[in-house]
């Protein structure tokens, strides 16, 4: 039997709507379809589901994101690093003594094995030392100015187009079923909060990330915040559970991330 021809045209539109709709009822359509996709959507339907064993109440249900490497990108390395050194480049001229002194000299040089020789204590003094100095407000205009023309090393595409999309839907998911979403993250607080908002829909207050010393300053009869070249507080492995409890006050019901930092 053949069909006519506006028959075949409705059973063609028919199919894309079917199809659109699917896509519409699927909350993580990024996701290949398996156990982990799975156990995300029964986790979510468990706990907001009234009268569940495993219901969570609105206000306490919790999520928290690890930023680099969970949802965007970290390799070859850290973007803020990427940042800092960048920042150091730009700074040099102002600290001759920066050329003899590591591992600031190993980063002018660019000797990478001195480099990670330094370790996350090396890392940190350059951060703290390329980031301070100024009001957070103008250190976050830095970062923003920096994100509008940095472009990444290997894949030649502004930062801001490499994050996880997967990762961006779950975010979604959780905000649509009355979850409050935080960053929570090795990387600087102050740093993060340039872009958070812009990127992933959390606001500047729900992140919580690693700090330098700030300190409140009067300047001219104006009072103001001034981020001084010292580390405060490493937000990394068993600084995670701390800063969460300092900065949110709530245990967090689902917590997300890429590595043994943020267990």
């Amino acid at each position: 039997m053949s069909l006519h021809p506006s028959h075949v045209w409705a059973l063609a539109l028919a199919a894309v709507w079917a199809s659109t709709a699917a896509a519409q009822t699927d909350p993580l359509p990024s996701w290949n379809k398996g156990p982990t996709k799975q156990a995300i959507v029964a986790f979510v339907t468990d706990v907001t589901r009234e009268g569940s064993p495993d219901f969570v109440p609105p206000a306490e249900r919790i999520a928290t994101f690890d930023n680099d490497g969970t949802l965007w990108i970290e390799q070859p390395i850290y973007v803020q690093f990427a940042f800092a050194l960048a920042r150091l480049k730009e700074l040099a001229p102002l600290h001759p003594e920066w050329k003899d002194r590591q591992p600031f000299k190993a980063a002018l040089e660019g000797n990478l094995a001195a480099l990670a020789a330094a370790g996350e204590q090396g890392a940190a003094y350059i951060v703290a030392a390329t980031q301070a100095g100024m009001t957070p407000e103008a250190f976050r205009q830095n970062v923003r100015d920096w994100l509008a023309m940095a472009r990444h090393p290997r894949f030649d595409r502004p930062y801001e187009e490499l994050l996880y999309q997967p990762m961006l839907e779950v975010l979604a998911y959780m905000r649509a079923n009355g979850f409050k979403t935080f960053i929570v993250s090795a990387g600087g607080i102050e740093f993060m909060r340039a872009f958070t908002e812009k990127y992933y829909g959390i606001p500047p207050e729900q992140v919580v990330g690693s700090s330098i010393v700030t300190k409140f300053e009067m300047r001219d009869g104006r009072s103001i915040l001034f981020r001084q070249p010292t580390m405060n507080f490493i937000d990394d492995g068993a600084g995670k559970p701390v800063a969460i409890e300092q900065h949110i006050g709530r245990r967090p019901v689902a917590a997300f991330g890429n590595s043994d930092g943020d267990l």
